[in-house]
C-alpha cells in the first residue's frame, strides 16, 4: 500500500515505498509541503473594539482556514455573551437569522450541557455568564469560496471566569447552510461587548501530493 493513504492511490511527490528517508524528509519539510501544516495568512492585535473581520481568505489556495481567537471580554452584565463568528458572502456580512448551530459544554463547577439553533444570526461558540472572562477558540472552517458547497465550521472553546463557574469549555460546530462564496469571517461577542487580544488566520495545507 503507498504511504500513508487508503482509498485512491494519488500520485505522490516523492517515491517511495512507505517509509521516507532523511533526505526526502529534509526535502518535503523545505519545501513547505507537509500536509496539515499552517500557513500564516492574517494576524491582528485588536484593543477595545467590537468585532474583528479577516476578508484575505485563500479559498483558491486552502480547502481549510483555521481562526485562531485569544481575547478578553472585561464588560458586565448581560448572558450568553461569548464568542461568535458570522460569514461574508461575496463582500457582503450574512447578518440574518439563517445560520445553525450546536455544541456541549462543561465547568469545572459540574454544569454541564448544550446549546443549539436552527434560525440564528451567529454561530456562537460559546460564553454563559455575566462577568468577565478570557477566552481561547479554535475555529476549523470548510468550503469558504466553494459556492457549490455549505460553509461551516467545528469549533474548541475554553473559557476562564471571574465567578465560581471559574472554568469552562465547549465543543461543537455550525454551518451557513446556503450555496454562496464565502470570502470573510467576523468574529464578534454577544452584547456587542468590546474585547482586547488577538486572532490570527491560517491555511491548512492540504496533504502533499501532486
Amino acid at each position: 500500500m503507498p504511504f500513508g493513504y487508503l482509498g485512491t492511490t494519488p500520485n505522490q511527490k516523492v517515491k517511495n515505498s512507505g517509509v521516507f528517508s532523511v533526505s526526502e524528509a529534509l526535502q518535503v519539510q523545505k519545501d513547505g509541503e507537509w500536509g496539515g501544516s499552517l500557513q500564516l495568512i492574517q494576524n491582528q492585535d485588536v484593543s477595545e473594539v467590537s468585532n474583528i473581520d479577516f476578508t484575505s481568505i485563500k479559498q483558491n489556495k486552502y480547502d481549510v482556514h483555521l481562526l485562531e481567537v485569544k481575547v478578553e471580554d472585561t464588560a458586565t452584565g448581560a448572558s450568553l455573551r461569548g464568542g461568535r463568528i458570522q460569514f461574508y458572502e461575496s463582500g457582503v456580512l450574512e447578518t440574518a437569522s439563517v445560520y445553525e448551530y450546536a455544541f456541549q459544554y462543561g465547568s469545572a463547577g459540574g454544569s454541564f450541557g448544550e446549546l443549539r439553533s436552527t434560525g440564528a444570526t451567529h454561530i456562537i461558540s460559546g460564553g454563559y455568564d455575566s462577568n468577565p472572562l478570557n477566552t481561547h477558540t479554535y475555529y476549523y472552517l470548510y468550503n469558504l469560496g466553494n459556492s457549490s458547497k455549505y460553509s461551516f465550521t467545528t469549533f474548541q472553546t475554553t473559557e476562564s471566569w471571574t465567578t465560581s463557574i471559574g472554568f469552562y469549555s465547549s465543543f461543537g460546530g455550525g454551518v451557513l447552510p446556503q450555496t454562496s462564496t464565502v470570502d470573510g469571517v467576523r468574529y464578534s461577542f454577544g452584547n456587542a461587548d468590546t474585547f482586547t487580544g488577538n486572532a490570527k488566520l491560517y491555511g491548512v495545507k492540504q496533504i502533499w501530493v501532486t
